[in-house]
């Protein structure tokens, strides 16, 4: 090798690397190194392969192709195969190396595609680190039929360099993914700790899940599956960020043994031949949708567990591209797995809580049906004996007597009762939550004075905590307050609802530490209603100088519902 070629081949070596750093957009990049590689060479024409996982291979740069190779937008370019690309996907084309004849540039000779410009023959290098393959570089020139042992050594070192960009850009384009995705990963585990409430509080989570899945994530297929016995179930699915009806039907494990094997997989697991047939609604009455299935080469699931138990549903996601899901979008799914794991769990702690409410309700009302009307009827049947015999004795006015006692008696557990069912559900709801508050300490026997800003519009579980607390603390004050005057507010703000009831009675002696000196199951239960909706709850008295009792209540941007006052 002469010392002037040595010095020619360290020029090229050094454009091609001043080349490869200026940019990370691969196919920009790639197609200047081959422009530059060609000037510097002194070649005419030149394309580069990238192939994928799959052994798809796509033509990313090309420099001088003849009319025959353009013809149909380059079609023989894009499709059909080749004595090079058939040694790359055998593992057999492992150095730079002669091709003795172009088989696309023969197949344009052959199909008269056009004018092939006298090119015949190039070169043949694979783009690789290591055993890391990531295509191949083809170069040639009009004429020139062979190249020599140091134009191939060129070449390969050439191909080294491009490799190495091409691992570069490929990083620097996952780790931005990787931000990318665990960015709206941040947005989507946000919105969904505003997790739903009510009867149908899973069903509705579920559903959420899927619109926060489509509205975060650029993934075009999303759907969510659940393990039912022997069988999948379609609980939402996710197209084009449209959110679909699924199918409404069971999908047996016969029907879908890979979904079988998801659920049990540990973490996210990638398919290249998953049968989506079973998910995926018809288009019409005669397209099967076996057709929507073979778009969707690659696939990934991740099974969702409950309660540390075994799976429960399978979260899948799907590119129309093979091989376009990545490490990261697998790391992301887990991630999406769990918090819908966590926010499930939320959901049926609540709905334990709720129950245990419920249990707790029922029991103070039959705690004070017994402390009170039953004590009041006890009282009357032992007074009505007591007429009985009176009569007989002709004590007719001890009787009379008796019997107004009786009345009185009567009258009390009558009104004991009415407020006892008040409290379940009072007169006068139906206008608002102040309203209602207002009527209720009427019938007390209260002097309530109701202040109200804000827009009452408020979630049912937001209203039902608010009410109950304000009920209890109503009580208290007709109870034990010892004065009628009592001041109630009730401020909406943007972000928490804030209800305080002030009265001006004998108040209540606290310990040092804020609490009541003497037990007490109503402020318990105000407490519990507060701190359950992620709230706060406080009481200021002392002695003498009243009591005052305030509850927040916080608001979530996705709750709506509840009643407006009027």
């Amino acid at each position: 090798m002469t010392n002037d070629h040595h010095v020619r081949e360290l020029a090229t070596l050094k454009a091609i690397a001043e080349t490869l750093n200026q940019s990370n957009d691969l196919a920009f990049m790639l197609d200047t190194v081959l422009g530059r590689l060609l000037e510097v060479t002194g070649l005419t024409f030149g394309w580069i392969f990238l192939v994928g996982r799959n052994n798809e291979y796509e033509c990313v740069a090309d420099r001088n192709l003849p009319p025959g190779l353009l013809h149909e937008d380059k079609r023989l370019m894009r499709c059909g195969s080749c004595w090079c690309m058939d040694r790359y996907r055998d593992c057999r084309l492992t150095n730079a190396v002669n091709i003795l004849n172009c088989k696309r540039l023969d197949t344009a000779r052959t199909g008269k595609t056009g004018d092939t410009c006298g090119f015949t023959h190039h070169a043949t290098v694979p783009l690789r680190i290591g055993e890391r393959r990531f295509g191949i570089l083809n170069v040639g020139a009009a004429g020139k039929t062979h190249f020599s042992a140091e134009e191939l050594a060129l070449l390969q070192a050439v191909a080294f360099q491009i490799g190495v960009a091409v691992e570069r850009v490929r990083l620097h384009e996952a780790e931005q993914r990787r931000a990318e995705l665990f960015a709206r990963l941040g947005a989507f585990s946000r919105a969904l700790a505003a997790s739903p409430s009510g009867d149908d509080a899973r069903a509705r989570l579920k559903e959420r899940s899927m619109r926060l899945i489509a509205e975060h994530f650029d993934w075009p297929l999303a759907a969510l599956l659940d393990r039912c016995g022997q069988s999948f179930v379609p609980r939402g699915l996710s197209a084009g960020g449209a959110l679909l009806t699924p199918p409404g039907r069971r999908i047996p494990l016969s029907d879908a043994a890979w979904l079988k094997e998801a659920a049990e997989h540990q973490g996210a697991k990638e398919w290249e031949n998953a049968d989506l047939s079973v998910l995926l609604p018809r288009q019409n009455d005669g397209d099967d949708s076996a057709a929507m299935a073979a778009q969707w080469p690659s696939v990934m699931t991740v099974p969702i567990v409950y309660g540390g138990g075994s799976a429960c549903g399978v979260l899948l996601v799907a590119r129309p591209e093979a091989g376009g899901l990545t490490a990261a979008d697998g790391a992301v799914l887990e991630a999406i797995a769990e918090h819908m794991a966590v926010a499930m769990e939320n959901v049926r702690f609540e709905e334990h809580r709720r129950e245990l409410a419920r249990l707790e309700e029922r029991n103070r009302l039959a705690r004070d049906l017994h402390d009170s009307v039953s004590q009041m009827l006890f009282s009357i049947s032992m007074t009505a004996k007591g007429v009985e015999a009176l009569l007989d004795g002709s004590d007719t006015a001890r009787a009379k007597a008796s019997v107004k006692d009786m009345q009185e008696l009567s009258r009390d557990a009558l009104k004991e009762m009415r407020t006892l069912i008040m409290q379940l559900r009072p007169p006068g709801i139906e206008k608002g939550i102040v309203e209602a508050l207002k009527e209720y300490g009427a019938r007390l026997g209260l002097l309530v004075s109701m202040r109200a800003d804000g827009r009452l519009d408020l979630p049912a579980v937001v209203e039902e905590a608010i009410w109950r607390i304000g009920q209890e603390a109503l009580n208290n004050a007709a109870k034990h307050g010892g004065s009628p005057e009592v001041d109630v507010t009730l401020s909406v703000r943007p972000h928490e609802a804030v209800l305080t009831i002030r009265d001006y009675g004998r108040g209540i002696e606290l310990s040092r530490s804020g609490a009541p000196g003497q037990a007490s199951y109503g402020l318990a239960i105000m407490q519990e209603r507060a701190e359950a909706l992620g709230g706060r709850f406080r009481l200021d008295s002392s002695a003498g100088q009243g009591t005052t009792v305030e509850a927040a209540i916080p608001l979530r941007p996705d709750q709506r519902g509840g009643l407006t006052e009027r």
